[in-house]
């Protein structure tokens, strides 16, 4: 049995062997190493962080301030998430109101859009400009859709498109629109479109429950209430953490980053990290990254072919600048998505609409200003005094608070959120992905960074629990790269509404294989299916 180390009070051990090692305790390393002890097998995992696990889903504290760095709703269309999330974390969730907007040109839409209000505040001029030019790219479409601006010029029209995606979008990324990946738009906004918008505007303002989309089909719900750990997203994680250490079968190393990880020769592995007492060495024989897909290209041993592709992908990081405000609280929404140039934030979260308990204070308000840069650039390097200034500065541009009323602040830093899809950003990770699965079968790609994919937290967890089958089954029998792949609009439909994790359908052997160690038993191809 190996031994338990918690994240408060962890030691050097020398050389540990285990079953599994994992890079990153976030969502996909996490929910891994939870699955993986629960079945009994023995797991050793590092984590960068010195205090927090969760990676971009951590939640940090601040004088009894808690900051989610994001915003994450928890919200699945597949129940086997939410099944995990129940089983985790069963006695902490609280139901909130969804509620989003849009800021532009000094005013608010909702979002999703209610068709009437959208329509008042851009006046009947624009409005009919925006059907105009939608009509225009639905008849006469770009034929070689390439970029992110192709692909939603096409799909609401040029008008739509530089006012409610353009200038966000670029704030986002750091990058023209036009040399974005296509790619980036169809994964995230897959299946939303302006035909479908407004049909859910016209229900929503109209309060109807049921109305047709026009295309035979129930037109889908975007979702108006989610649930949220009630101390924000780093409550699941933490009890994702202390409930594998609790089995005595997992080990945790905080303040540790890996330094390689080496083949032993035999399909096994060697990983070293650097940690706080000396380097840790953790001998098993499979191993699960969801550390960026550029940093483990280049400290695997001996380095892949494919190095240099993984040394061409790029990521884009950002800040989250938390503001007390002297106030009762400002707005209503989760955020507000700031469409407008005149300011660097490109979106305001308000902590108290995601749960009561992340602000101490009756009388105090506390927003996040959500600022997106690259690591080392002006933004990033600016000091913490100077960031509070700047994000007072522009609360007060856009109306929505007075400066003098903040009474305190705090910043956090989060490299590496988001994995940049340029347009050469698919062929780099296809060409490492095919080399590392042809000559590396025990070793695992999870999760947002460790795939190179803008994925959901969910979307995460789906891509360690097929890994967990796959380890358990001693075969690939999933590919953990279908996850996200033919999604829909992630707001959109209803929870749980999937009973199965993509690509589940297995033989009558491997289901039984399988199912010895699953509460869940797999879903079992019949003979035509198998045909």
């Amino acid at each position: 049995m190996s031994q338990s180390i918690t994240p408060e009070d962890f030691k050097n051990t020398g050389e540990t062997r285990v079953d599994v090692a994992i890079i990153g305790a976030g969502p996909a390393g996490l929910t891994a190493g939870y699955l993986l002890t629960k079945a009994g097998k023995s797991v050793a995992i590092i984590e960068k962080d010195a205090t927090y696990v969760g990676g971009i889903s951590r939640t940090v504290e601040h004088d009894g301030y808690r900051f989610d760095i994001g915003g994450h709703r928890f919200f699945s269309k597949s129940q086997q998430v939410v099944d995990l999330w129940n089983e985790i974390l069963p006695d902490d969730f609280i139901q909130r109101p969804r509620m989003s907007r849009i800021y532009y040109e000094g005013k608010f839409y909702s979002y999703p859009l209610r068709a009437f209000e959208a329509l008042r505040n851009l006046g009947l001029w624009r409005s009919a400009m925006c059907m105009l030019s939608y009509a225009r790219y639905k008849l006469f479409p770009i034929r070689e859709v390439k970029s992110f601006e192709d692909w939603t010029t096409n799909q609401f029209g040029q008008k739509l498109y530089s006012i409610f995606f353009k200038t966000y979008t670029e704030k986002v990324w750091g990058m023209p629109c036009d040399e974005m990946s296509a790619d980036w738009a169809a994964q995230r906004i897959k299946g939303l479109s302006l035909w479908s918008a407004v049909v859910d505007g016209l229900k929503r303002s109209l309060g109807l429950n049921k109305l047709n989309d026009g295309s035979g089909k129930q037109a889908k719900t975007l979702l108006e209430t989610f649930r949220y750990p009630r101390l924000g997203p780093g409550m699941m994680w933490e009890a994702a953490r202390d409930k594998m250490i609790a089995t005595g079968k997992g080990q945790l190393f905080m303040d540790s980053e890996l330094k390689q990880l080496a083949s032993d020769g035999d399909n096994g592995w060697r990983m070293t990290a650097a940690g706080p007492d000396g380097d840790v060495v953790i001998k098993a024989d499979h191993a699960i990254s969801s550390a960026p897909m550029r940093q483990l290209g280049a400290r695997l041993h001996p380095l892949p072919e494919t190095s240099l592709e993984a040394s061409n992908l790029k990521y884009r990081d950002f800040l989250t600048v938390a503001l007390m405000i002297k106030s009762e609280d400002l707005f209503p929404d989760n955020w507000i998505y700031i469409h407008d140039d005149k300011v660097q934030v490109g979106r305001v979260q308000n902590f108290r609409s995601w749960s009561p308990e992340m602000v101490p204070d009756e009388d105090v308000a506390c927003v996040g200003l959500e600022y997106f840069c690259f690591e080392g650039d002006g933004l990033w390097s600016m000091k913490d005094e100077d960031l509070v200034e700047l994000a007072k500065k522009e609360m007060a541009i856009l109306g929505l608070v007075s400066p003098e009323k903040v009474i305190g602040g705090a910043v956090v830093r989060q490299e590496k959120a988001y994995p940049v899809y340029d347009e050469d950003y698919a062929a780099n990770v296809d060409a490492m992905r095919e080399e590392l699965e042809a000559k590396h079968p025990t070793l695992h790609l999870v999760g947002r960074n460790g795939m190179h994919r803008y994925n959901n937290q969910d979307h995460a967890m789906m891509t360690a629990m097929l890994t967990v089958e796959n380890i358990i089954a001693g075969e690939r029998l999933y590919d953990t790269w279908c996850v996200n792949e033919d999604a829909e609009y992630h707001e959109a439909g209803d929870e749980g509404a999937e009973k199965a994790l993509p690509s589940r359908e297995v033989t009558a052997d491997q289901a039984a294989a399988l199912n010895s160690v699953r509460d869940v038993p797999l879903r079992v191809k019949d003979d035509k299916e198998a045909a």
